[in-house]
């Protein structure tokens, strides 16, 4: 529960009066509320400062270069800060309900135009999370640097450190590290969600898409469609839609394994072996014959 203390400070920052709050399923990260005012309804997250210093200031930040672009909504932010032990983010709530082919497409639509949003590199102005493991951005004129570098060499590192690799597995990934330059086409950097999976969206009451708990950075656009993929929830109204408006490499279905290398160590990371076969299934595909 929310103590009484916090609710105070949040009443008297946001200068809303909160009348009753019920707790809305979170994730393994965050304990989350919805607050009820008189008029309003409002989400507000917290999490540990001490596990996950700056969690919603790097969030913050995505979530406004998001809605910088004027492509695709975002929840408005309330307030975003620190309360004693805890970081908070309290942003505006959206009832939700179930995607439409029309929501579906919208989405699509307004992904592809906000990957038209580019940078002169890629990478972003700070590092940031995905899920609750760090996430380092620092600059790369080529994404597969970029991919290298700063996604792929710091998760196999922490999974050899924990021992949900091995050797055998380490030599694979140096062999990919090597191959793949050729094994796509390189394009100008997108901004990119980072962590698009069917969770991390919403469809509002009159069908409009919101994005949410993004892990941006400028990156390869192919790298957004691909997790779309990882646990389904993207209807076929989407990709169409997407590839209308800004069509995609010829391929790509063949590449979404490549890049799904990156949620699939962090989830490997997090959470166990349990996603040790679907690393190396991946792995395996871009290897061959080397």
């Amino acid at each position: 529960m929310l103590s009484k203390s916090f609710i105070a400070f949040i009443e008297e920052q946001s200068a809303q009066k909160i009348i009753n709050t019920s707790p809305v399923s979170g994730g393994s990260i965050n304990t989350v509320y919805c607050l009820y005012t008189s008029n309003e309804k409002y989400l507000i997250k917290t999490n540990s400062k001490i596990k996950f210093p700056q969690m919603f200031y790097h969030e913050t930040e995505g979530l406004k270069a998001i809605a910088a672009t004027g492509t695709i909504a975002v929840p408005k932010i309330l307030l975003q800060g620190e309360f004693e032990d805890q970081n908070f983010l309290m942003l505006e709530w959206i009832n939700s309900r179930r995607p439409t082919p029309k929501g579906s497409a919208m989405l699509g639509e307004q992904l592809a135009q906000m990957h038209h949003t580019t940078s002169l590199g890629f990478g972003f102005t700070a590092d940031n999370y995905m899920g609750s493991l760090p996430q380092s951005n620092r600059h790369h004129n080529k994404w597969s640097d970029f991919f290298i570098e700063e996604r792929l060499l710091p998760m196999v590192r922490l999974a050899i450190n924990r021992q949900l690799l091995n050797q055998a597995d380490l030599k694979n990934f140096e062999q990919l590290y090597k191959n793949l330059p050729g094994l796509f086409n390189e394009e100008v950097p997108a901004l990119i969600h980072g962590d698009l999976w069917s969770g991390n969206y919403l469809t509002d009451e009159n069908e409009k898409p919101y994005l949410i708990d993004p892990a941006v950075s400028y990156g390869h656009r192919e790298f957004d469609i691909a997790m779309t993929t990882l646990f389904r929830g993207f209807s076929n109204e989407f990709y169409q839609a997407y590839n209308q408006v800004f069509p995609l490499a010829k391929g790509w279905e063949q590449r979404v394994d490549l890049w799904n290398l990156y949620p699939l160590l962090v989830h490997l990371n997090l959470f166990g072996a349990g996603y040790l076969g679907q690393v190396r299934d991946c792995l395996n595909q871009f290897i061959k014959n080397n």
